[in-house]
């Protein structure tokens, strides 16, 4: 299931930093987009596997210094999706940044979870975050200092439920994380495999400009030229195959293939079947 945590307004500089921003403009243009700051969707997946119950990153929360209304509504989603907190047996976190895990840092959400919650992530996330680096990175003022707060928080706050793993880790039946680095140096894509059907979820691999532009850089990268060639790497890999893609900021509900269009990539949604 995919749900949405809501919509985060950011500037359109973010999806390609190093471009021209006259070619930043008419892509923007060409999208129907406005031209200087937009919504970026935020998904969030969940998955049942056997007797596990699988939840692919956390949402923003609902930090009130950030006037941010029309996000921070993972958990009231899930609650309307008749997803009680107290069954969710996993947690993966593609990354720590804090859209992706504010909503474990909401007041009493922690009380709501079950003491044995696993939450995986890879080591070198957990270990950039000691000391982050966003010398590379293109972000907003303030950003960075609440990136880094946020995560330093939720490290201190959930150290004791942490799976940490290396480069690869199966988290249930069917659901394998893989770090990519790139965005960040510990960020991860998981894979959802059940019979001959597939669905990779990208967390910030991909972004919507990515198909068009793979070599434009998102302001919230670390590593920027990693990035790209993970996001290059991943699209490819998916294009070949013919699986499902979901990322956290592509248009809700996010679900669809990807093609090879010349030296570019094309974003294939799937049509609603009801």
């Amino acid at each position: 299931m995919i749900v949405s945590d809501g919509v985060l307004p950011l500037p359109t500089q973010m999806l390609g930093h190093n471009a021209d921003p006259a070619s930043r403009a008419s892509w923007m243009a060409d999208q129907f987009l406005p031209p200087e700051a937009f919504d970026w969707a935020l998904n969030a997946v969940v998955v049942r596997s056997g007797d596990q119950i699988v939840l692919l990153d956390a949402g923003l929360g609902l930090d009130p210094n950030l006037n941010l209304p029309r996000a921070g509504q993972l958990i009231k989603r899930l609650e309307a999706a008749d997803i009680d907190l107290t069954t969710v047996t996993d947690l993966v976190l593609t990354h720590l940044h804090m859209d992706h895990i504010g909503g474990l840092l909401v007041e009493g959400i922690k009380e709501k979870l079950r003491p044995d919650l696993r939450i995986h992530i890879p080591a070198a996330e957990a270990k950039f975050w000691e000391a982050p680096d966003f010398t590379r990175t293109n972000m907003p003022d303030g950003f960075p200092a609440a990136l880094a707060a946020t995560a330093k928080r939720f490290l201190a706050e959930y150290r004791s439920y942490l799976r940490l793993f290396d480069e690869k880790q199966e988290v249930a039946p069917g659901v394998v994380a893989r770090r990519t680095g790139g965005h960040t140096p510990g960020h991860c894509v998981i894979r959802i495999a059940s019979g001959d059907d597939a669905l990779t979820f990208a967390g910030d691999a991909v972004f919507a400009v990515g198909f068009d532009h793979p070599d434009w850089y998102n302001g919230f990268e670390h590593d920027p030229e990693e990035a790209a060639r993970v996001r290059i790497g991943l699209l490819r890999e998916l294009s070949a195959s013919g699986e499902l893609l979901v990322a956290t900021h592509l248009p809700f509900p996010s679900l669809g293939r990807v093609a090879v269009d010349g030296d570019k990539f094309r974003w294939a949604p799937m049509y609603w079947d009801y």
